[in-house]
């Protein structure tokens, strides 16, 4: 009942989030999504029902146990999605996704030690340690389903309202990413960066096709719908991954230390692992021709949509009353800090698309990826520039980001002090800074906003 109320609520946001983006102009203009129109009614609604003692039949503890495991269906149903082979300029792909990672590398370290630096300040006497700065950075560069997952984590560990305090941080971030993202792409097109803009037509500004519009899009059947039903083996498809997810857990607990713990509770890392598997052996046994890319790839965008607006109605701010004005405090620090980070080497990159690559880098670093191709589709509407491939490519290079996580859950297990960790991640930060220099992706600026 529980689960069915907050999956019934998430999908009423969704509807009203949608009519909302139609109707008012200031939505249709910042091109606001629905999932993140309806993820602010709703956490309004949660926390005003909790506030007058109205029982809506469920909870934010049940909002937040849904984010973490969408966010492994997510995974598995990405890894499940063949590869599109589009590959644009090799070399210049290379370049752009070699730059992003880096940068997103760069802010996954320093966010987190200025995020600390800010709560070992002004924290005393809230309550709040200096361990929930720690938190940031899996919210503003990974979004809601990492930062449910690591924030899970923490509280394994004895952190309480972890889980809260990041989800509240990605909501946050959420918001920043358009409300910064797409003036700052307005005003690309209105200085004549942007070449590839086009024009943005009332469908886009609507958020939905009307009837004269809409052509027929069907995906392929790959099974009887007589014997069991296309999407239904699709989705059996990721409940098996995740049963082979469960067990990876279960293999990598045994693991000593604060390793075995974290490692066994990354559902969706298990979740990727055991989709891998599940997809080699299909093409093994020659069964891979029952897979449906698009059909894959529509599964992702629903549970991304339903990951959106249900990390924003799982923050209690009853839970975390007391530390609100420090969490929003550092959410501006950190906004300040990836904006003029983004901005400053993102003209940098070396290419004609340094641009588009900018907004890109930014929706990704304080939002998820799709955050960064929403605003790329502003300037870029018919992908003309290989920026969205390069986004996606960019996710290897962000695997360099593993020192950085290895020692922050170090910390919040007790295994490793605060300063060192602080020290280390700096290490972290000088080493991507080099990475960057080296590899010929800080460069002299190809735009300028004057």
């Amino acid at each position: 009942m529980s689960f069915m109320m907050a999956f019934g609520l998430a999908s009423v946001m969704l509807c009203v989030g949608m009519v909302l983006r139609a109707k008012i102009p200031v939505f249709r203009k910042m091109l606001v999504p629905a999932s993140v129109i309806g993820g602010m009614l709703g956490i309004l609604l949660m926390n005003a029902a909790a506030g007058l003692g109205i029982e809506l039949g469920t909870d934010s503890d049940m909002f937040t146990r849904i984010v973490n495991d969408l966010f492994t269906v997510s995974f598995i149903s990405i890894s499940l999605t063949s590869a599109s082979g589009e590959n644009g300029n090799a070399k210049g792909v290379l370049k752009g996704a070699l730059g992003l990672g880096l940068v997103w590398c760069l802010l996954y370290a320093l966010t987190p030690m200025a995020a600390t630096a800010v709560l070992s300040v002004l924290g005393d006497g809230t309550g709040m340690d200096s361990i929930y700065g720690m938190l940031i950075q899996f919210a503003f560069c990974q979004g809601p389903g990492q930062s449910a997952a690591y924030g899970a984590i923490f509280e394994q560990f004895g952190w309480t309202n972890a889980s809260t305090v990041a989800i509240a941080f990605s909501a946050i971030g959420f918001i920043v990413a358009f409300c910064i993202g797409i003036p700052a792409a307005k005003l690309g097109i209105r200085k004549g960066i942007a070449k590839n803009c086009g024009k943005i037509d009332d469908s886009l500004l609507k958020g939905y096709l009307a009837k004269s519009e809409q052509k027929e899009y069907m995906v392929k059947d790959t099974t009887c719908n007589s014997n069991i039903e296309t999407l239904a083996f699709h989705f059996a498809l990721i409940g098996v991954c995740y049963v082979l997810a469960v067990g990876i857990a279960r293999v990598l607990s045994v693991i000593p230390g604060f390793l075995g713990t974290s490692m066994s509770s990354m559902m969706f890392m298990n979740g990727m692992y055991a989709a891998y598997l599940v997809k080699w052996l299909m093409k093994k046994l020659h069964l891979d021709f029952l897979q449906e890319n698009t059909l894959q790839s529509k599964i992702t965008g629903w549970s991304a949509d339903y990951l959106v607006v249900c990390a924003f109605m799982a923050v209690s701010l009853k839970m975390i009353k007391d530390w609100l004005p420090l969490i929003l405090l550092i959410s501006v620090v950190i906004t300040v800090i990836t904006a003029v980070v983004c901005f400053y080497f993102g003209q940098r990159f070396g290419g004609s698309n340094d641009f588009e690559r900018t907004l890109g880098l930014f929706g990704t670093c304080t939002g998820t990826v799709p955050s960064g191709i929403a605003l790329i589709r502003i300037v870029d509407p018919d992908f003309r520039t290989a920026t969205g491939v390069e986004l996606g490519a960019c996710n290897l290079v962000m695997l360099a980001s593993t020192p950085v996580y290895i020692i922050i859950l170090a910390v919040a297990s007790g295994s490793l002090g605060m300063m060192p960790a602080m020290l280390g991640l700096g290490v972290c930060v000088l080493v991507y800074l080099a990475a960057l220099k080296l590899l010929g992706v800080w460069g002299k600026k190809t735009f300028s906003w004057k």
